[in-house]
């Protein structure tokens, strides 16, 4: 099983991208079990969801402690919260920033607000950072995020539906080809 825990701030989305992920690895033939953490989510205030991906059915829920990944959507909160927490040795980060910032594991790098504001028009970086956590991954296929995706988004118009399959798209390139 790999266990994903995903860090944002309330209404980046960090929910929406664990239960997007996990309706991915399902579409992919995969297990999938998404989470948030306790507390409030309220706007701006430190957030943590967790997602569970496995070939196996996969019944433990809750909160992660020993993360496999870790992706963060707010580059602010490594500096207010210990975002390499318990994470295994050899784990990594997938993280929301224009450049490094000195983690301890391997990070990859993605600047998902500037093309969240390109796209989107709004900075709500989950679906660009979709699709660059599946490029580095590879543990759900693109097709099958723009799958879930659509079906969790679908309460959005047509056009937020689409410009958000083109963020995942725009993400999952970004990592592809630099």
């Amino acid at each position: 099983m790999v266990k994903i825990r995903v860090h944002g701030r309330g209404g980046e989305g960090a929910v929406t991208f664990a239960h997007i992920l996990c309706a991915a690895a399902t579409y992919d033939g995969k297990y999938g079990q998404s989470s948030m953490g306790a507390g409030f989510e309220r706007r701006g205030a430190p957030v943590e969801a967790y997602a569970r991906i496995s070939d196996k059915f996969v019944a433990e829920r809750g909160a992660i402690i020993d993360p496999d990944i870790v992706v963060v959507l707010n580059p602010a909160l490594v500096r207010v919260v210990d975002v390499e927490a318990g994470m295994v040795e050899g784990g990594r980060l997938v993280v929301n920033a224009s450049k490094p910032l000195g983690m301890k594991h391997e990070a990859t790098y993605v600047n998902a607000r500037r093309i969240a504001l390109e796209i989107l028009r709004m900075p709500i970086p989950n679906t660009v950072m979709l699709g660059a956590f599946a490029a580095i991954t590879g543990l759900v296929s693109l097709a099958s995020l723009e799958k879930s995706a659509s079906l969790m988004l679908a309460w959005l118009s047509q056009e937020k539906q689409k410009a958000n399959i083109q963020a995942i798209r725009a993400g999952y390139e970004e990592v592809k080809h630099g």
